[in-house]
């Protein structure tokens, strides 16, 4: 008995331990259910309790309702017998009530045929109004009836950066689609996206844009157009490709509104754009030069060089060299690309306040835009021509010859071969390199028109003759 009695309070209390190793962890995960189910409780009152999240939803379909009818898909047919593309797509909205409707240039380039399909379903033919190349805006007509909804525009407002942004557009082929993010940057500079000179500041947003967005609208938080979607950033091509040639990463860049407006109104009424001209000189590049104070920083400009004589619209201002040009129009300079973007995209003759730093201090003066000149414009498209349809050329005493092609380029694929001489183009004889690139120019190549090349073929070493002139047509490939 006495044995019995030692040992049993020891038996009993490991006993007592025993179950309360087994017992605790379901204690433990009863305790945790209950603190989840509160928590659960907690949070699904709260969200009955506080709508904004459902407020925010309604905003956000408010902003598709309003600008859904305003987008249209865009189908392109091409006349290229000897080529297996035959069709394009993109996206486009309405501009006003007459019938206008906004898209890329690039996406009607060459078009024989364009149909436009609104957002209930109706189809229409659109003639091409007119493109410009260098900002990629094309202006399409459409009879006028009823049921055109132009899209609302923010005319005058500069996005800021953090901006909520919304993109419509036809990705993929998927219609009438809407994508959501923020102004990410603003005045960038994606130069491979537009293919004859880049002239745009562009909106950086991270909405996902992708194969058949170009064209489509960017829009605010009212639903008010404040750009165009136009090219997308991808791993191949950080500074920027067209949207219709690579997928979203998380960077698309938008043409302005500002650019859009000026350069639309002068296709509807007359056909053809003016740009505006500053008249100075200055360092090309992407970067711009610090404007600073003492130790501190005040952001970046561009340094004016030279200034134009006396009548230059600069000069009449009161440029100076050694300035700094630190915005335009409300749109802050922070390289010479766009300083180049935004001058050009108004009109000339049009009064915009330019900011610049001079002696320590800013200083706001009214400018009068000039009008570019035809030669600078032509002159800043043959830079890019030769990477662009993939020929350089040299002038001889011979003659004028194709020195370089690149391999399944745009002029390989006419057929176009290193040592061939050029002997007309557009039945025009070629008087030197850069007359080659203006003569393309001049009938039409930017805007998609295939232009005839007359060449004489390599001569046949081993038979020692020449072979007979041979043509071929030329344009800007897709």
């Amino acid at each position: 008995m006495r044995r019995f009695v030692t040992f049993g309070p020891a038996f009993v209390v490991m006993l007592a331990a025993t179950v309360a190793l087994l017992a605790t962890p379901r204690i433990a995960r009863m305790v945790s259910f209950a603190r989840t189910e509160a928590m659960l409780t907690v949070a699904q009152r709260s969200l009955d309790d506080d709508d904004i999240l459902e407020r925010l939803n309604r905003a956000i379909r408010n902003v598709a309702n309003a600008v859904e009818p305003s987008v249209v898909h865009v189908d392109v047919r091409f006349d290229r017998d000897s080529e297996g593309d035959r069709g394009s797509s993109g996206s486009g909205w309405v501009y006003d009530i007459s019938g206008h409707i906004i898209t890329n240039a690039h996406v009607v380039r060459d078009a024989s045929a364009i149909s436009i399909q609104f957002f209930d379903g109706r189809l229409a033919s659109a003639e091409l109004l007119g493109a410009d190349p260098f900002t990629d805006i094309a202006v399409l007509k459409v009879d006028t009836q009823p049921g055109l909804f132009p899209a609302r525009r923010a005319t005058g407002e500069q996005p800021q950066q953090g901006d909520r942004v919304f993109a419509f557009g036809s990705p993929f082929g998927f219609k009438f689609s809407m994508s959501e993010g923020i102004v990410s940057g603003l005045g960038r500079s994606a130069r491979p996206a537009l293919e004859f000179g880049g002239f745009s500041a562009f909106i950086q947003t991270d909405a996902a844009v992708n194969p058949g967005n170009s064209g489509g609208p960017l829009v605010d938080v009212r639903g008010r157009v404040i750009g165009m979607n136009v090219a997308i950033a991808t791993a191949r091509d950080k500074r920027g490709t067209a949207a219709d040639e690579g997928q979203s990463a998380g960077i698309s860049f938008a043409i302005p509104l500002g650019t859009i407006e000026s350069i639309v109104d002068q296709l509807i009424r007359t056909g053809k754009v003016a740009r505006g001209y500053l008249g100075i000189r200055f360092s090309s590049g992407a970067d711009g030069v610090p404007i600073r104070d003492g130790q501190n920083s005040l952001g970046t400009g561009v340094l004016v060089g030279d200034v134009e004589p006396a009548d230059g619209p600069a000069a009449r201002a009161g440029l100076r060299s050694g300035d700094i040009i630190a915005a335009i129009a409300g749109q802050s300079i922070t390289g010479p690309e766009v300083l180049r973007s935004v001058v050009s995209s108004n009109e000339p003759g049009k009064t915009v306040p330019i900011k610049i730093w001079r002696e320590g201090q800013f200083l706001e003066l009214p400018l009068v835009l000039g009008e570019m000149p035809a030669s600078v414009l032509t002159r800043e498209a043959v830079a890019f021509l030769p990477g662009q349809l993939g020929v350089a050329v040299r002038q001889t005493r011979r003659g004028l010859f194709i020195e370089e092609i690149l391999p399944d380029s745009t002029a390989y694929r006419a057929g176009l071969r290193p040592g061939q001489q050029i002997l007309a183009i557009a039945g025009q004889e070629p008087r030197g390199e850069f007359e080659f690139y203006t003569t393309l120019i001049d009938n039409g190549l930017l805007v998609g028109k295939g232009i005839e090349i007359e060449y004489a073929p390599v001569p046949d070493e081993e038979s020692n003759t020449s072979p007979a002139p041979q043509r071929t047509v030329l344009r800007i490939g897709r």
